[in-house]
C-alpha cells in the first residue's frame, strides 16, 4: 500500500468530463489499495476570470485581503466538485478547504504571496493522515493558505506545486504526481519545436533551473519541499491513468543545495584578450573556446565587451592557454593582444530564491565592500551568482557571505 498525493492542475480539470476522468483514476489507485491525497488547481481559466471581474468591479481599491479572498474561490469551487465527482464513484471523499477544521497548510500573514510556516504545518497535516487512514481521499485547495488568525492566504501563482511537494513531505508519501497538460518535461517547447523529445527522467537542480527559467510546468519555489526519498514525476491528464511514466523528478533538494557558498579551492587565472568591435566578429568566441577545448582546458567563465574578451581558467592551465592564444592574437587581425592576469579566487552563491529577492547582489557585495575586498568580476542568473576576488581576500569573502546566508 502507497501514500500518492496527486496534483490536479487547471487544464486536466478544465470540464466536466475532464474532472469525472480525474476523479476515476485516483479511484482506481484507490481500489488497488493504495492511499490518494488529491490536491487541485483552480478550473482551467478560472483564476483568470476573477482577476478580470475584480479589476473592472473593484479597480486598484481592492485590498490584499480581499483579493485573496476572491482569488481562492477558484480552488474552493474545483475541489468541491473534484470531491463530488469522487463520491459519484462509489468511494467516500471529503474537500478540505482553510474554512475546514482539518486544514493542513499554515501561513504567514502576507496575503498574496505567504510564506510557509512548516512546522505547523506538520502538525496540522496530521489530520489528512487520520482521513486518508479512514479510508477517505481528501481533496485539498492548492494554491491556498490559512495565517496564523485564521485568514485565507495564497501562495502566489504556482502554487498548486508547493501544496502538492509540501503535503508530500509532511505526510511522508511515497509519490507526488503533477497531473498537467504535457506528457512530461520536453528537451525543449514542443509548440516552437516540433521535434522535442519527452524527457524519461530530469534532475531536481535540472528541473528547478528549467522552471525558474520561464517553463511553466512546474513551480520553481515547489522543488524546496522535494524530500529525496519521496518520488515525483509529472504526467499528462490525457491518459486517465496515474501510473503513467511521464518524466520522474530525481534527486535531493537539501538545505546544501537550496542555499549555498562554495569556494574554489585553487587559485583562477584571467586571460583577457582585446580588439576593436570584438562582437561583432561572428565566431570569434568559438575560434577561442574550440581552441581550449581541443587542448583540455576548462573554462570557468566568460564574459565579453565591445573591445575585449575575459576567460577565466585554473591557474594551472593558464600558462598552456596562453600561449595557445597568443597565436591566435598574432594570426587573427580583429586581435591585437592579451593579457595574464594575477591569481584570483572564484565564489559560487546559490539560491533559488534569488529570482525573487531583491536587492540581493547587494547583500553579498556590501560587506566585501565594507571590508575593502575588491570584485574582480561578478556574473549572476536567476538561482546563482559567482563572484571573482582576488586571491589573498578569497577565503574572507567566503566567510563574509557565508554570514549574509544565514
Amino acid at each position: 500500500m502507497e501514500l500518492i498525493v496527486a496534483k490536479f492542475g487547471g487544464t486536466s480539470i478544465g470540464n466536466g468530463s475532464r474532472i469525472r476522468k480525474a476523479a476515476q483514476s485516483v479511484v482506481n489507485e484507490y481500489m488497488k489499495g493504495n492511499k490518494v491525497v488529491v490536491v487541485v488547481s483552480a478550473i482551467n481559466k478560472a483564476t483568470d476570470d476573477l482577476i478580470k471581474i475584480m479589476d473592472e468591479a473593484i479597480g486598484e481599491a481592492i485590498t490584499d485581503k480581499q483579493n485573496a479572498e476572491i482569488l481562492s474561490m477558484g480552488e474552493l469551487t474545483s475541489s468541491r466538485i473534484f470531491s463530488g465527482a469522487i463520491e459519484s464513484l462509489g468511494v467516500k471523499s471529503e474537500f478540505i478547504d482553510p474554512y475546514d477544521e482539518n486544514w493542513p497548510i499554515i501561513t504567514d500573514s502576507n496575503s498574496l504571496n505567504a510564506g510557509i510556516d512548516f512546522d505547523l504545518t506538520q502538525e496540522a497535516s496530521k489530520n489528512i493522515t487520520d482521513l486518508v487512514n479512514q479510508g477517505i481521499i481528501p481533496v485539498i485547495c492548492g494554491f491556498v493558505g490559512k495565517g496564523k488568525n485564521g485568514e485565507i492566504t495564497t501562495l502566489g501563482r504556482g502554487g498548486s506545486d508547493i501544496t502538492a511537494f509540501l503535503l508530500g513531505h509532511c505526510l511522508d508519501a511515497d509519490e507526488v504526481i503533477i497531473v498537467t497538460d504535457v506528457d512530461g518535461v520536453m528537451s525543449t517547447d514542443p509548440n516552437k519545436i516540433e521535434s522535442a523529445l519527452k524527457l524519461d527522467k530530469i534532475s531536481v537542480e535540472e528541473m528547478r533551473d528549467l522552471a525558474t527559467h520561464g517553463a511553466q510546468v512546474l513551480h520553481p519555489h515547489s522543488l524546496k519541499y522535494k524530500d529525496p526519498l519521496i518520488n515525483a514525476k509529472i504526467i499528462s491528464y490525457e491518459k486517465g491513468n496515474l501510473e503513467s511514466s511521464g518524466t520522474a523528478i530525481v534527486g535531493p533538494f537539501g538545505d546544501d543545495i537550496m542555499k549555498s557558498a562554495t569556494i574554489y579551492p585553487e587559485p583562477i587565472k584571467v586571460l583577457a584578450l582585446v580588439g576593436e568591435n570584438m562582437l561583432k566578429k561572428q565566431g570569434l568566441l568559438s575560434i577561442l573556446t574550440s581552441t581550449l577545448a581541443d587542448n583540455e582546458i576548462n573554462i570557468f567563465g566568460i564574459s565579453a565587451g565591445q573591445n575585449s574578451i575575459t576567460i577565466f581558467l585554473n591557474k594551472k592551465d593558464a600558462n598552456d592557454a596562453y600561449h595557445l592564444l597568443h597565436n591566435l592574437v598574432v594570426k587573427n587581425n580583429t586581435l591585437s593582444s592579451l593579457s595574464l592576469g594575477k591569481d584570483i579566487s572564484m565564489l559560487t552563491v546559490v539560491d533559488p530564491d534569488f529570482i525573487n529577492t531583491p536587492g540581493i547582489i547587494s547583500r553579498i557585495t556590501d560587506p566585501l565592500k565594507e571590508n575593502d575586498i575588491n570584485i574582480v568580476e561578478i556574473s549572476s542568473s536567476q538561482t546563482a551568482i559567482v563572484l571573482f576576488v582576488e586571491w589573498q581576500d578569497g577565503e574572507k569573502a567566503f566567510e563574509l557571505i557565508k554570514e549574509v546566508l544565514k
